[in-house]
């Protein structure tokens, strides 16, 4: 197995004069770390840096007796005309029960943006959406308008294929910026920025895991990829003392799957899954999710579901580093910070999560997480939207939203405990993942 190969990125380090507050003591400066990741059917191409599988929804037509008499099948996801007003798009703050006004704050964004190249690769993910809603000319002015709205510290962005476009506009809002593109065949990368007169650059690197020789398999290449990215993580917290870690992005996985419970609980016993199963994507079909159409019957379909695919020796190598081992185990003690401040359960699943952060005619649900491990707490979220706001799009991206994935927000506060020394440092990781379903599997 090859080594990974490394590209000089950047690490920043605000001055001295961020995040106080008025009528706050005077603070000590506080660093923050940043590494971003891009990944196909979750492998991740890695770089540290500053600041299902079911059938689309189209109408379908059926001759009857006659030749000169058809009718076309109902479709309960069929949009109307592409002129139809576009529902209003209300997100609210949810806010910590207790205030952290006296402690360091970030503000931070993680942005699946929608890559303009996979938007006209993938058509039929959206055929009910308004072919001017595509384009990247409109959806570049309407996530400009989100990001720069926000106002945020950092910003972590997943597929990016626009990114000197987009640089222009955030240089103009007084933002730098950095870009690692995946390697092989896309066009499409990670992009950060962070607020030009609060950092400056320290340290960084890049990983590019097509180095290591891995196939393209989606369970093993998810769980082993996984694993390096929270231990280098790790090992970047530990070098600058310790400090917090922010991991943020989209994972490919639902609240309900392996990878998330991985994430959560710090390990996994990878034998009680299916190695094909790990990200919970197969039950997120639009119609399924909104009670509109009950699960498929085939009896096919039911045997996919009943016959776990077995893991090899191989495969367990990959997941877990150990051929004769079943556990994975990640050194990072993580929080999410959606479930951490639960909000209504119009937006929130059981567990606190949004109930869909991504929404086109294959998928809906939640893949995109902010998590945080000890030494910072989330003060406030930006909640995302109830199924019916997302239902009355007929799709995203529409006039309002730029791009298929809506945009985690959350403003986090540095604990008490979290300042060694004279500075106060936190390790923001950004991993990105495209949906299984806007690219073709590739599985040996």
């Amino acid at each position: 197995m090859g080594s990974s190969s490394c590209a000089s990125s950047s690490w920043l380090s605000p001055r001295a004069t961020v995040f106080s507050l008025g009528s706050s003591p005077k603070r000590e400066p506080f660093s923050l770390f940043f590494f971003s990741c891009k990944s196909t059917n979750n492998t991740f191409t890695c770089c540290a840096t500053s600041p299902t599988d079911d059938s689309s929804f189209s109408p379908s037509s059926s001759s009857l007796l006659s030749a000169s008499y058809t009718r076309r099948w109902y479709n309960p996801l069929r949009r109307k005309p592409y002129d139809h007003p576009s529902p209003e798009i209300l997100r609210h703050w949810v806010e910590a029960d207790q205030s952290q006004a006296s402690q360091e704050h970030f503000t931070m964004v993680s942005y699946n943006i929608l890559g303009d190249r996979n938007a006209f690769k993938h058509r039929d993910l959206y055929q009910n959406v308004d072919p001017l809603y595509l384009k990247w000319a409109h959806r570049k002015k309407v996530i400009s308008k989100e990001l720069v709205g926000w106002n945020p510290d950092i910003i972590c962005l997943q597929e990016v294929d626009r990114y000197y476009d987009l640089l222009k506009v955030m240089e103009k809002a007084g933002y730098a910026g950095s870009y690692k593109r995946r390697t092989g065949d896309y066009a499409d990368g990670c992009a950060m920025f962070w607020k030009a007169d609060k950092f400056r650059m320290l340290e960084g690197e890049s990983i590019e895991f097509k180095a290591l020789g891995l196939r393209d398999n989606v369970a093993q290449l998810s769980v082993f990829e996984i694993r390096l990215l929270l231990s280098r993580a790790q090992i970047l917290a530990e070098k600058w003392g310790n400090i917090p870690v922010v991991l943020a992005g989209d994972f490919n996985s639902t609240p309900q799957s392996a990878i998330y419970k991985f994430l959560a609980s710090s390990e996994l016993n990878i034998m009680l899954y299916d190695r094909k199963e790990l990200s919970g994507q197969r039950n997120c079909d639009p119609a399924q999710v909104l009670g509109l159409e009950k699960e498929l019957r085939n009896p096919l379909y039911l045997m996919d579901r009943i016959l776990k695919t077995c893991w090899t020796r191989e495969a367990i190598k990959v997941a877990t580093g150990d051929p004769d081992g079943q556990l994975l185990t990640h050194p990072l003690k993580l929080n999410s910070s959606y479930a951490t401040l639960k909000g209504s359960t119009r937006t929130r699943d059981l567990n606190g999560e949004p109930l869909a952060t991504s929404y086109h005619s294959k998928f809906l649900g939640t893949v995109d997480y902010l998590w945080y491990s000890d030494g910072v707490v989330p003060i406030r979220v930006l909640d995302t939207l109830p199924f019916n706001t997302l239902e009355r799009t007929g799709g995203l991206p529409c006039k309002k939203l730029g791009s298929d994935h809506l945009a985690l927000v959350s403003e986090f506060a540095f604990t008490p405990g979290a300042k060694g020394g004279s500075t106060t440092s936190i390790a923001t990781v950004s991993a990105a993942a495209t949906s299984s379903s806007r690219e073709d599997n590739k599985s040996t």
